[in-house]
């Protein structure tokens, strides 16, 4: 069975949207990412940290979602880390109202001995110097995702740019891309990051989408249109499980396989929003899946006469 590292933060969250709030509840990117991957079967571990306070349970959802949980250290005495923000109307823009990193400021990764060897490398978005702590331990991948942000960009730059020289695909948003390249394009700006050494650059534009792109071929799959939205919280992190998670069960890829890999991570992330939080992904059934991919498919797919 292809195995599947994943690491990134297992948070705590406190989200306002138009559609209500909640107190503290169940985030960080690690936590989606796995739940995301868990829906296809593989061999996947998640490498984190949390504080005393995190809850058993929390950790057994991801147990019962076949999430190896060895990897995520709990310090004792410590506190996770925590996130808080409220969403405008539009619901693609946000106020981050308090960030407290806890434990994650000390995080220096341990990957455990039986996900050294593991196929594909889900870098979730922390600082660089912990994924390239990851990449380090990691012995002969197959394949390395690297997913970042902007505030990376601006704090980390250098440290940054070393990792983004170690992986095989990056995934930001479109805003992103333009600040990490210098372009406005994002055709342009796709080039550019790909010579900082990026095979693959998948660029994520929310509602609208995501663009894929890999020396001269380009590939564009639509976000499925939803009547609601609760909470766009976490939904970048279930596409990059389901990218990544898609990528590890089929061992293909190449550039066509990944056009695939797309679509089932934007597939996942589109059953994300409709409830706050992880609440949606934890009790996701594989027929509702494959009822959404078969939508996707109705969307994107037809057929036109060239004369």
């Amino acid at each position: 069975m292809s195995k599947l590292v994943i690491v990134g933060s297992c948070a705590f969250d406190a989200i306002e949207t138009p559609f209500g709030k909640t107190d503290k509840i169940l985030g960080g990117a690690a936590t989606y990412i796995g739940l995301s991957a868990s829906n296809f079967g593989i061999d996947s571990g998640v490498v984190s940290v949390v504080g005393e306070d995190f809850p058993q349970e929390h950790l057994d959802l991801l147990t019962e979602h076949n999430v190896n949980i060895d990897g995520i250290e709990i310090v004792k005495g410590g506190k996770t880390f925590f996130w808080s923000g409220k969403y405008h109307n539009d619901m693609n823009s946000r106020d981050t109202l308090v960030t407290e990193l806890n434990v994650l400021a000390d995080f220096d990764p341990v990957v455990p001995a039986a996900y050294q060897n593991a196929d594909v490398v889900m870098l979730g978005n922390l600082h660089p110097f912990v994924q390239m702590r990851v990449i380090e331990q990691v012995k002969n991948p197959k394949l390395i995702v690297l997913d970042t942000m902007n505030f990376w960009m601006d704090s980390a730059l250098e440290e940054l740019k070393q990792v983004i020289a170690k992986v095989d695909v990056i995934t930001i948003n479109d805003e992103e891309a333009r600040q990490l390249s210098g372009e406005y394009s994002l055709v342009k700006a796709a080039r550019e990051i790909e010579k900082m050494g990026p095979k693959y650059v998948v660029i994520k534009k929310g509602e609208h989408g995501a663009l894929l792109f890999h020396d001269d071929k380009m590939f564009f799959a639509p976000a499925l249109p939803l009547e609601e939205v609760f909470d766009p919280t976490g939904a970048g992190d279930t596409f990059a499980g389901g990218f990544s998670g898609y990528l590890a069960k089929t061992e293909d890829y190449s550039f066509k396989n990944m056009k695939n890999a797309i679509i089932y991570g934007s597939n996942l992330a589109s059953f994300c929003v409709e409830k706050f939080g992880t609440e949606r992904m934890e009790s996701l059934d594989k027929k509702e899946v494959e009822e959404r991919l078969e939508q996707f498919k109705k969307l994107t797919q037809f057929k036109i006469e060239l004369s």
